[in-house]
């Protein structure tokens, strides 16, 4: 069984001894002389505001579901997601690694003081605090690699020597003091000392409220030293919210009472000599001390007094009923939290690891034993500690470690009030007591504080969390956390689709939505990469674009495949870079399929309102009730006020006879990609506009759009419009205006006709021009078949097909693309098998791509609202 602590042992004493440091002993005596009692309870209540709103921030975010090791990177991550999460991982589990050095090197500091002071040097002073530091460091890793249980047991030690050492000071204010310590500035508990001490007495370059909060407020920090070490705890849930928060108040509790109880009997100067002792009330005495019965005047005047609060920052030990227990504990203060430090930067880091954001780092996520300790994080930790140990001047990277903290601070803050603000269902904490506003305002009071602190510092933090955010969301890696982040893109995506109701549709702000129906046709979008790339091309960052694929057959056998599929084609197209939605629906036939498509597709204003399908070049061989359905599904399309689009190509769209018959749907997204024509760079050819009837506009703007992108930007655009020759000014003029408003040039000619029988020859009645009711009658169950008098009525429209297909050979047959508007069959007067002949004879033999697009009548081009 591994080793689990509960909230006082594994959080709240762990959390206690972070917070407590060496400026609780040896600066807050000093902060106190400086601002005053009043003005430093006001810097220790404004910083436990920030960390009692981060502790309740945290708290919340603990409770809501299970937490696992990690601590803060675990929080943070799957809260706002593993770009911001896996930054502050980094970043976080480095300072806890400099932490352990800047905490030793404190602790080496005094030792080499106390040698010093007895002439007992080591070698020399800078050498000497890189020597204890090793060995000191060194002792601390041995105690964590024997055990969180070991650990533990170290920490419970330091807090117990830390509590004794407070006891031995407020036993030592209730003893009368000795002259010695008179003549230091202790006089015990005098009210007018209090009264002279509570207001502020400005002094040095330090000497401003806001220059005393920046040194103090990283004795407040360390409140998550409990919850890095989630994995190890009971229950995450109980424990950090807790144990966190209790430690916040008690820690605030003993820096209050501190404050007050040394400002209330010691004074601000003193000399420290026992000679400057005079009678009460001697003349040319000047000070609070005089009415005690010590004349530092001089040294006051001459700003030379070494003793007092403002002078003397081992005035606690002087205080103390025995000094050397002060000592003792600010060794138990500092060695405390370098091994919370050291234990903190390898739990968080062994997370970070495993997950995998980063390369290079997954060796040292390999965890042993029962805890599942990460020796490989222990042993690189402790070659950092030991590196910057060894630099023995940690004042420049201090600034930066503290910066990173309240990076995190900020971060976790940010993660309680973006998770409360998004009302995601999945946001349900246990714990009540937390405001998203208050966590607003203390993420945004942690980085004004950085900046306080230091600004440049701050400029540092915040460069390397951007560049590893950067990082994380270029490589984009493939993990799924249900962060507020992803709740936050479906909110906004619902709030802007919501608002386009309220706009106004407007001919200039015409999006062209697609409906691929080429998918709903012929399968899976990866059977036809040419018609994907051709939409997807013109469509990207611009308009709705939507593939949408029937299966035929019946519901109870298809819904699995349905579900299943789903998923690989939509990790198709994202790895195809196509921006476009995948959707399905299960049908008994192909054209309903389509009609719920057209139907349902969509979403409020984001509808498509453009069909785009593949040519059906089988139509001649293909069963007579398919080609029925599919020149149907064109009807449908303008009976739903879509514009259509058909696509034909030479070597054809369907690609599956050279990829598999059947595709494993889970392996679509690392198959190899199909390269298109769509793909590749155009160079300087021609797209070919051929606008023979005025449909919106549809016809022109599909190839304008195209002719934007960088790859069919050097093509020239050439507009073809159909026309007598005795009106060829007046259609010069009709066309010109919208040529120049799309800056394209206009070429006029004039169509001749031929045959084409032998094309319909097979799908012909031949029924010698009888009457309607004969006719129809003969036709019964066969509605694709051309009676003699529908060839003869529209003898002349079939022909002009003939001579436009003659046209297209003569000036298109180089063409990068051909544009064509299409005719019109009217339903119900034109039978299917003579309407696909017409769209057969005007767009074989041409090598290019050929587009036939018909809009809806709907004006999309500028010059119309003129």
């Amino acid at each position: 069984e591994p080793v689990r602590f509960g909230w006082v042992k594994g959080v709240m004493i762990r959390c206690m001894l972070n917070i407590w440091g060496v400026i609780l002993y040896l600066r807050l005596p000093w902060i106190t002389a400086q601002a005053g009692i009043a003005l430093t309870w006001l810097i220790i209540l404004m910083s436990v505001t920030v960390t009692t709103i981060t502790g309740l921030s945290i708290s919340a975010i603990s409770t809501n579901g299970k937490v696992k090791s990690g601590g803060t990177y675990f929080l943070i991550s799957r809260s706002l997601g593993p770009e911001l999460g896996g930054s502050i991982g980094l970043i976080f589990a480095f300072a806890n690694a400099v932490a352990v050095a800047m905490h030793t090197v404190g602790f080496a500091e005094t030792v080499r003081d106390l040698l010093q002071e007895h002439n007992s040097l080591i070698v020399d002073p800078t050498n000497d605090i890189r020597i204890i530091g090793v060995i000191t460091v060194t002792v601390l890793l041995g105690i964590s690699l024997a055990g969180m249980e070991w650990e533990a047991k170290a920490q419970i030690l330091f807090f117990l020597v830390i509590l004794v050492s407070f006891i031995n000071y407020l036993v030592g204010t209730v003893i009368p003091a000795t002259a010695e310590k008179q003549a230091k500035g202790f006089f015990s508990y005098r009210a007018d000392i209090f009264a002279q001490n509570f207001v502020p007495n400005w002094r040095g370059p330090e000497g401003s409220f806001f220059g005393l909060f920046s040194i103090f407020f990283p004795s407040a920090t360390g409140i998550l030293a409990g919850a890095n070490i989630s994995g190890d705890l009971k229950d995450p849930a109980v424990a950090i919210p807790k144990g966190t928060l209790m430690a916040i108040f008690w820690t605030t509790v003993s820096y209050l009472v501190l404050s007050a109880t040394i400002g209330a009997c010691v004074v601000r100067d003193a000399s420290g000599s026992l000679n400057d002792s005079v009678a009460v009330g001697s003349p040319g005495c000047e000070g609070l001390a005089c009415s005690f019965g010590w004349n530092f005047t001089a040294c006051t005047q001459e700003q030379s007094c070494r003793y007092g609060l403002s002078n003397y920052y081992q005035s606690m030990s002087m205080v103390s009923g025995f000094g050397p227990l002060i000592t003792a504990g600010i060794f138990g203060a500092t060695l405390s939290s370098a091994l919370a430090c050291l234990v903190s930067a390898p739990k968080v880091f062994q997370c970070l690891c495993k997950d995998q954001l980063y390369p290079l780092i997954g060796f040292f996520g390999k965890g042993y034993g029962r805890n599942s300790e990460p020796i490989r994080g222990y042993m690189l930790t402790y070659v950092i500690a030991i590196g910057f140990i060894l630099i023995a001047e940690l004042n420049a990277i201090a600034p930066i470690i503290s910066n990173f903290f309240l990076c995190s601070y900020a971060l976790i803050n940010f993660s309680c009030f973006h998770a409360s603000i998004t009302n995601s269902p999945g946001w349900r904490p246990s714990f009540r007591y937390y405001s998203k506003w208050a966590a607003l305002f203390g993420a945004a009071v942690s980085v004004v504080i950085m900046f306080l602190l230091t600004w440049w510092a701050a400029l540092i933090a915040f460069s390397i969390v951007i560049f590893l955010l950067g990082y994380v969301l270029y490589k984009k890696p493939d993990v799924n956390w249900g962060s507020s982040m992803q709740a936050s893109s479906y909110n906004m995506a619902l709030n802007y689709s919501v608002g386009l109701t309220e706009v106004d549709e407007h001919i200039k702000n015409y999006r062209q939505g697609q409906l691929i129906a080429c998918l709903v046709l012929t399968g899976p979008p990866n059977f036809r990469p040419a018609l994907v790339d051709f939409v997807g091309t013109f469509t990207k960052n611009l308009s709705l674009m939507l593939c949408g694929n029937v299966l035929i057959g019946p519901r109870k056998q298809k819904m699995p495949e349905s579900q299943l599929m789903a998923d690989g084609h939509t990790k198709w197209l994202m790895k195809r870079k196509i921006k476009a939605f995948y959707t399905d629906v299960v049908a008994e036939d192909l054209r309903s399929g389509v009609q719920m498509l057209i139907q349902a597709a969509g979403l409020g204003k984001m509808r498509p309102n453009i069909l785009v399908l593949g040519y059906k070049r089988n139509w001649r061989t293909a069963s007579p009730q398919s080609l029925e359905d599919y020149v149907g599904i064109l009807h449908d399309a303008f009976d739903f006020k879509y514009g259509v689009c058909l696509m034909r190509m030479k070597e054809g769209l369907n690609v599956s006879r050279v990829l598999q018959a059947h595709v494993d749907p889970t392996t679509l997204a690392s198959e190899q990609q199909a390269s298109t024509i769509f793909q590749s760079e155009q160079g300087k050819k021609t797209i070919d506009i051929y606008w023979l009837f005025d449909d919106g506009g549809l016809t022109l703007l599909i190839p304008y759009l195209l002719g934007r992108k960088k790859r069919w930007g050097k093509c020239k655009i050439r507009v073809f419009v159909g026309g007598q020759i005795n009106r060829m000014d007046e259609e010069r003029k009709a066309t010109s205006k919208p040529a120049q408003t799309l800056f394209l040039g206009t070429v006029c000619l004039c169509c001749s006709i031929k045959r084409f029988d032998e094309l319909i020859a097979p799908f012909r009645l031949n029924d010698g021009f009888k009457d309607e009711a004969t006719v129809n009658e003969m036709r019964q169950g066969c509605p694709w078949k051309i009676s003699d008098e529908e060839v003869d009525k529209n003898r002349a429209k079939s022909l002009r097909q003939v001579r436009l297909n003659e046209i297209l050979l003569d000036y298109s047959r180089d063409a990068a693309l051909i544009a064509i508007t299409p005719p019109i069959g009217r339903k119900g007067r034109c039978p299917s098998s003579l309407y696909m002949a017409w769209l057969e004879t005007l767009s074989q033999d041409l090598r290019p791509p050929i587009i036939l697009t018909r809009g809806n009548q709907e004006n999309v081009l500028t010059f119309y609202c003129q």
